[in-house]
């Protein structure tokens, strides 16, 4: 009997399915993009046949990695045009890295992301007082790691008509003494700043888009959730995308902009090869490190606020409404017990009962107890990220205290309420490796290992990891039935790697590398290559 041609075979390698049953097999082959058969190495061999074949040599293959909530334009543009200051352990080392960046850089505004004052011996806010005399006359945007948070310069201010008297909605202006502003501007308060940075050009965003995917290939990541995108960024990206400049899979979810949702709720839900839009992504509240998260009760370590809501009930309503009506997915940025109390009972008055609109909680960070029952009861799925979790254990207890603590990073707690989440690492916040955000699931530690885990009894098993980094995510943009899974009919997306963080000792999980990335049977991505 002849063998029937395919485009590519891959055999003699361990390969995790992530089907229902979470089945092992030897072998696949693939063609037009998809795979036509999955099993042992005789099966596959004895049928198909391919000009182009891998002998696995018994490494282990898995669905490729689906990030299901990240920033994946903003860190393109990160990497082309802002300053880096993740990990700096002081402020002086922050104002040294901008010192350097400016000897080879002589534009107007100075930018850069990722400082975090927890991370320093001492843990308050900075201020722009050096500013001044290192970069005068510059505008200065520093935005803090979590992305809720910014310290400007006294020039940025004045561009921008920032005073001690401005009051902002669902922003904070932190002043000193004598009433004069800081430069610490919190959530909506900074969004002045934002839109008064120049423009990237499109070549320029072209660019970015590369440089976001190029690292997301190097670690095994195959689909992005981008986490709120404008109607002019989604469309750069289809063309991209179309063009085959950008190759990276992405469900975009949109901006609440009048252009943007009056564009996407017209055309409704958008499923192309490589392009999803069919998500409205909402913020309720700020973030716990930047104290702008919405609390119930005060802060324990600043008993004066209890955090922030960004817009009134009428904003949230009337998009939740229109997003209904088009068939889009809400996805609500929570972080706080008061803002995952108020977006779970936004949300059950459009859902009613069980139901499959799979309207989504980002982050879901702090739960209240009386609260957990909501998920379940509305089908309100949970989009976590196991990385925050241990990122934020050494200094979380500061800001909730132990009681409310038991409850927070819940993750355990949250999968039992529909029996399945969706994982991401949100980076640029967190790092991009979704393998990092597997280790910090199962082991609830820290890439450095200094302290136990963290809340084990809310650690996730390695496959319901595993899921949570692949055929949840899909699920949670309703591609299940395309990609996620390594099934015949699916979409040929897949990676292998140096270890098989399935059976292979914790510690070594987060030193796996990829050896290889593919994305609808194309090779996107060869180590050492």
């Amino acid at each position: 009997m002849s063998k029937k041609e395919v485009d590519f075979i891959l055999f003699n390698a361990k390969i995790y399915t992530v089907d229902d049953s979470f089945s092992v097999a030897e072998a696949f082959a693939v063609k037009d993009g998809k795979f036509v058969a999955v099993g042992s190495n005789r099966s596959v061999l004895s049928k198909y046949e391919a000009k182009q074949q891998y002998d696995a040599a018994l490494k282990a293959v898995y669905p490729g990695f689906n990030d299901g909530h990240c920033h994946f334009s903003g860190y393109g543009e990160n990497r082309l045009r802002y300053v880096e200051l993740y990990g700096s352990r002081s402020f002086d080392e922050v104002l040294e890295r901008l010192e350097i960046h400016q000897r080879t850089n002589s534009s107007d505004w100075i930018l850069g992301r990722g400082w975090d004052q927890n991370l320093w011996e001492t843990k308050e806010f900075p201020d722009n007082k050096q500013f001044d005399s290192l970069f005068p006359n510059k505008k200065v945007f520093l935005i803090r790691i979590d992305g809720h948070a910014a310290l400007v310069s006294n020039a940025t201010l004045d561009e921008v008509g920032i005073s001690g008297k401005t009051e902002i909605e669902g922003g904070d202006i932190l002043l000193d003494a004598f009433g004069n502003p800081t430069g610490i501007l919190i959530d909506n308060a900074y969004d002045k700043v934002k839109e008064s940075i120049p423009e990237m050009t499109d070549n320029e965003q072209i660019k970015a888009l590369q440089l976001a995917q190029e690292s997301c290939f190097k670690v095994g990541l195959t689909t992005v959730t981008d986490a709120g995108l404008s109607l002019k960024r989604i469309q750069l990206i289809d063309s991209a995308q179309q063009a085959g400049i950008l190759k990276m899979r992405i469900n975009a979810m949109i901006n609440p902009d009048d252009e943007t949702t009056t564009h996407f709720f017209t055309l409704g839900p958008i499923e192309k090869q490589r392009l999803t839009v069919r998500t409205l992504k909402l913020y309720a509240d700020g973030a716990l490190g930047s104290r702008g998260a919405k609390l119930i009760e005060p802060y324990s370590d600043d008993e004066t606020t209890t955090g922030l809501m960004l817009f009134d009930k009428t904003f949230y309503n009337d998009l939740c409404k229109r997003a209904y009506d088009a068939n889009y997915q809400v996805a609500m940025h929570a972080i706080g017990d008061a803002a995952n109390r108020f977006t779970l009972n936004l949300y059950a008055s459009f859902l009613k009962e069980k139901n499959d609109r799979r309207w989504r909680i980002e982050h879901a960070q702090i739960i209240n107890p009386d609260d957990f029952s909501l998920f379940g009861m509305y089908s309100i799925i949970p989009s976590i990220q196991s990385t925050h979790a241990t990122s934020d254990m050494t200094w979380a207890a500061d800001r909730l205290g132990a009681e409310r603590l038991k409850t927070a990073y819940a993750q355990r707690l949250l999968l039992e309420q529909n029996g399945w989440l969706i994982n991401g690492t949100d980076f640029p916040i967190e790092d991009i490796n979704p393998l990092f955000t597997f280790y910090a699931a199962v082991e609830r530690k820290n890439q450095d290992d200094v302290i136990e885990g963290f809340q084990t009894e809310n650690a996730l098993t390695r496959k319901e990891a595993l899921r949570s980094i692949t055929v949840w995510p899909a699920k949670g943009s309703f591609e299940e039935n395309r990609k996620g899974t390594i099934e015949v009919g699916k979409d040929a997306d897949f990676v292998v790697l140096t270890h098989d963080i399935m059976t292979v000792e914790a510690s070594k999980i987060k030193q796996t590398e990829v050896m290889s990335l593919y994305i609808l049977g194309e090779k996107v991505y060869q180590q050492n290559q």
